[in-house]
Formats: C-alpha cells, structure tokens, sequence
C-alpha cells in the first residue's frame, strides 16, 4: 500500500489530533473540569486512534485499514461528546468534533465502510 493513496485520510487524521488535544487542554482550563472528563479523555483516546492510523497509513502497515476502522468510531464517539459541550459555547469543543466527524468521514471512505 502506497502512503500517497492515503494521504487524504492521514492528513484528516493528524487534524482531528491537534484539534483532540487543544481540546483536552482547553477543557482543563474551564472551571467546571469535572464535568469535561469524559470529554477529555475521549479526546485523548482520540488523538492516539489517529497518530497511529496515521502512522500505519504512513509506513503502508499491514493493518491500517483495520486501525482507520478503529479510528472512525473513536471519533465518532468524541465527536458527540465534544457536541454535548459546544451546545454551551465550548468553541474548542465545537471545532474538536468537526475534525472528529471530518476524520471518521476519511476514514471509513479510506476502509470501504459508511455510517
């Protein structure tokens, strides 16, 4: 597998990270952080799903797809959650999970699998 077939989906996979962990450190700066948790956990499994899928998509890895696959559903799992959050005027949260369902959307083109 040629990484240059991939690079849509690595590069959508390296922006959902960024986003995931502004978001993560954005979230610890609100006064209410227990109530964001979840939220930054969630972003912080996140941005791991997708350096390493990027990462395999990179090295053309045996196993990327199963790992985009993988990819998809954490993101889109934290994209919800971040949603719940920018419902309330969390920017970080509502940019986060744009790039969460931008990256799932990669992803899953990048394996065959649609929502």
């Amino acid at each position: 597998m040629k990484y240059e077939r991939y690079q849509t989906c690595i590069d959508a996979c390296l922006e959902c990270a960024t986003e995931c962990e502004h978001c993560a450190t954005s979230c610890l700066n609100e006064k209410d952080v227990a109530m964001l948790t979840r939220c930054i956990q969630l972003d912080r499994e996140c941005a791991e799903a997708c350096y390493a899928s990027a990462r395999l998509m990179g090295m053309g890895g045996e196993h990327a797809l199963l790992f985009c696959h993988a990819c998809a559903e954490i993101c889109e799992v934290c994209a919800e959650e971040c949603e719940k959050h920018a419902a309330h005027g969390m920017t970080h949260c509502r940019v986060c999970a744009e790039a969460c369902r931008q990256c799932a959307e990669e992803c899953r083109a990048m394996t065959g699998v649609n929502a």
